[in-house]
């Protein structure tokens, strides 16, 4: 078997999810073992990371530069009223550690931008996006497929979203189905349920890729619809043409 070994108190806490075919005290220590970046700790990243911690991921990585927000309390799940102007990373750490003590948690309160992005990629395994803007999400998608490490992309409005995972040299990425910036909004719409549903499935994504359960979500983009509540499938492939991973073949993947 791979990976850190179980203590009893951690066989007892994760045996639900070891019960899974397929999964067992291996994948829960493949968990252990694994390194995964929380980008943004928004309506995204706040249940992500939650989830991730209960699910036994041995390090979590949280960045967000931001602090709270009455605003933010209809959907970012970790912060209470109590916690409004806090440093969000700084408060998600704490709730996190009593969660779940295994976990290792690094709180970076800080904005990703070309300066750090790369730095923060090659040190972990899946990157999991819970940013607000296409910006960023296109940062971490060039530094993700120059690293060759997964990006797991989610994205919400209203009572819809969308997501899509990037496996780099498996399938397109995110410039190849979104290949330019979508306008921004500065306030966006949103029931707190949405990005609830969203980050679910991402966190679902990442332990898949971790343990080595099931397909990933990387030649389709999953559409969520709350309106009907219906899931829609867009088929996506690789573009020829694409800024950052056209050539992906030919480039050499940065040592880590």
């Amino acid at each position: 078997m791979s990976g850190p070994s179980l203590r009893d108190e951690e066989l007892e806490r994760y045996d639900r999810q070891m019960r899974i075919p397929g999964f067992g005290i291996e994948g829960q220590r493949k968990l252990k073992s694994a390194r995964v970046l929380v980008a943004g700790l928004g309506g995204l990243g706040c249940p992500a990371s939650m989830y991730l911690a209960a699910a036994g991921i041995g390090k979590l990585v949280l960045v967000d530069r931001e602090k709270v927000e009455l605003s933010n309390l209809n959907r970012q799940i970790l912060y209470w009223s109590s916690d409004v102007g806090r440093p969000k990373a700084e408060v998600v750490a704490e709730k996190l550690a009593r969660l779940n003590p295994n976990v290792d948690v690094e709180a970076l309160a800080l904005e990703i931008n070309e300066d750090n992005v790369r730095e923060l990629v090659k040190k972990v395994d899946v990157v999991v996006d819970g940013m607000d803007n296409y910006k960023a999400r296109f940062l971490i998608n060039e530094a993700c497929v120059a690293y060759g490490k997964p990006f797991v992309h989610a994205a919400i409005y209203g009572l819809e979203g969308q997501l899509f995972t990037v496996l780099p040299g498996k399938g397109p990425c995110l410039r190849c189905i979104i290949p330019s910036q979508p306008p921004e909004q500065d306030t966006v719409p949103v029931l707190g349920a949405t990005p609830g549903v969203m980050a679910a499935l991402e966190v679902m994504e990442v332990v898949k890729l971790v343990v080595g359960l099931g397909r990933p979500c990387v030649d389709k983009l999953l559409v969520f619809d709350g309106h009907e509540m219906k899931f829609h499938e867009i088929r996506v492939e690789p573009s020829p043409k694409c800024p950052v991973c056209s050539s992906l073949r030919s480039r050499e993947v940065p040592p880590t």
